[in-house]
């Protein structure tokens, strides 16, 4: 087997059960730095950031309608709780300063995929009023669809790296395949300034996959000039 195989393998080698999987959709802005911000925590498996939260059919970038910029991340609950994403969510933006800023385009918006996130939602909310934080100005809806945005926007900071994404096509050949994989997530925010290589490094050494192939993705990660 070459060494182009064995790569391949050490990707299929990281997985995880779909019915381990959640999902959260969230508006805070541009949805570039928010896919950088959640791409960098460990229990992200993979985010993509689209359109949301509108009626209108089809939304583009530069026609977006009713909807807003959000960015979509599948965890794992057991490493990162939806509570935890809140937290994140709401630390690291000021809802007053975005909403009704270029229409809907920038909106605080969360929109809960079942009972249990909407319940969620609203216990973080009461938490943060105990601590004197008062009712964020955020829009909680019911999830509705998600519209994938452009590719152009897809892992945004990552892309700013030419040798970053040369090196990572030898992991994931298929583009789709690269910009949903856990690493480029991690790399993103590592590219933003979100995380560094050493925790990443730390991280990829603890992911279900043979020794063999945990040091193959690292020495390749080392390589790539930033």
């Amino acid at each position: 087997m070459n060494n182009q195989s064995n790569i391949e393998d050490s990707v299929s080698a990281l997985s995880f059960s779909q019915d381990k999987v959640h999902t959260a959709t969230l508006g805070m802005g541009c949805f570039w730095s928010p896919e950088a911000l959640f791409g960098h925590l460990p229990g992200i498996i993979r985010t993509r950031v689209g359109y949301a939260g509108g009626t209108s059919t089809s939304p583009t970038y530069h026609q977006m309608g009713d909807h807003t910029e959000t960015v979509e991340c599948d965890f794992d609950p057991i490493i990162i709780s939806f509570e935890e994403i809140l937290d994140v969510f709401w630390s690291n933006h000021n809802p007053v300063n975005i909403n009704d800023y270029r229409g809907r385009q920038y909106r605080s918006l969360l929109l809960y995929h079942n009972k249990l996130q909407q319940v969620t939602i609203q216990h973080v909310i009461q938490k943060r009023q105990k601590l004197g934080m008062g009712v964020p100005e955020t829009e909680v809806s019911p999830f509705c669809g998600f519209t994938l945005a452009e590719d152009r926007h897809q892992k945004y900071y990552l892309k700013r790296y030419p040798n970053a994404m040369e090196k990572l096509t030898l992991l994931y050949p298929v583009q789709d395949d690269l910009l949903s994989s856990t690493l480029a997530a991690r790399l993103n925010g590592l590219a933003k300034g979100y995380t560094n290589l050493e925790h990443i490094i730390k991280e990829i050494n603890q992911w279900t996959m043979s020794l063999s192939h945990r040091e193959m993705m690292i020495d390749l990660v080392k390589q790539i000039r930033w």
